[in-house]
């Protein structure tokens, strides 16, 4: 009511918060298999291997895109959409605001929830490796944006991905569904080519150009500040950058090569329905027949005689 704005930091009570939304998070997952995918499954009467990918997909669209509106609110709210600069001016940004931390430990929660979930959901073993690999990725990336005080690059790079992950998994649903219908594949591929681009470029705005900018260069944890000093020296920014070109490079390049896969399946399948139609044609052609006319179903010559060569009796 004063207009006091209260903000936040992170401690060791995040930990006690986090386990009490995974546990959240568990429930909310139960709740969408029961009521929503396993109906669909039971209509579709999938394989075990689509029945296992198409509720890991379900699962992830119904996260991804809670998470895609939630932080395009948060960002959009705070303002750090309208005024780029906010991304790396007052480094180190110790200091959150509510739906910035809430956000952040929802986040953590619903990837460490997703733990357990493996052995809840029967997960088959040749899929756990990639999984673990899928969750461990995301709880480096957004713990460290959040320990390491890069909240609000964090959120912009977090809505660019889930919004290239939403479209993939959509199109999956899609796929199951109607495996006919891959027009929404072509458009994840266009989603995701622009995201990784934009993805690059904030990384060069802001650990090229933004952060060396900072005006406290110094080395001070006590006050968050473990960046800044780093991205001064320009040997080490050099570095970082290079390495995360790298990165978005190699990104890129498996995604060109699973696309030209893709393109080349369809070419074929394509192909070999045409051989398997034009051969199907040549086999429906009708037989050529005997010139001559049918009476009472005898084929009979042009001038009336029977086309049939006549036996001579012996005399």
């Amino acid at each position: 009511a004063d207009g006091e704005l209260v903000q936040y930091h992170y401690g060791l009570k995040d930990l006690v918060t986090i386990l009490f939304y995974i546990f959240i998070a568990i429930i909310l997952h139960a709740v969408v298999q029961e009521y929503a995918l396993d109906k669909i499954n039971r209509r579709l009467h999938l394989s075990k291997v689509k029945h296992s990918k198409f509720n890991e997909s379900g699962q992830l669209v119904a996260f991804h895109l809670t998470s895609m509106v939630w932080c395009l609110y948060v960002v959009v709210t705070e303002g750090y959409i309208s005024n780029p600069r906010s991304l790396w001016e007052n480094y180190p940004h110790v200091y959150l605001p509510f739906q910035v931390k809430f956000f952040y430990l929802c986040q953590l929660a619903y990837w460490l929830h997703a733990l357990p979930e493996l052995y809840f959901q029967k997960v088959r073993k040749e899929e756990i490796p990639r999984q673990l690999r899928c969750i461990a990725l995301y709880l480096v990336h957004i713990a460290g944006a959040y320990l390491l005080n890069l909240t609000r690059l964090g959120l912009i790079l977090l809505l660019l991905q889930y919004l290239a992950e939403f479209f993939f998994h959509m199109a999956r649903l899609v796929y199951f569904t109607d495996e006919n219908n891959e027009k929404l594949f072509n458009v994840w591929a266009v989603v995701f080519v622009v995201t990784r681009l934009f993805t690059l470029t904030l990384y060069i705005l802001v650990i090229g150009f933004g952060l060396p900018r900072v005006e406290n260069q110094a080395l001070d944890p006590e006050r968050g500040n473990f960046l800044s000093f780093l991205f001064n020296n320009i040997l080490f920014r050099m570095s970082v950058l290079l390495l995360v070109c790298l990165f978005q490079a190699s990104v890129m390049w498996r995604f060109i090569h699973f696309q030209l896969r893709r393109w080349r399946e369809y070419w074929n399948e394509q192909s070999s329905r045409k051989r398997a139609a034009t051969g199907t044609k040549q086999q429906a052609k009708p037989l050529k027949r005997d010139s001559g006319y049918h009476e009472n179903g005898v084929v009979k010559a042009e001038n009336g005689t029977s086309p049939r060569t006549k036996k001579l009796k012996s005399p």
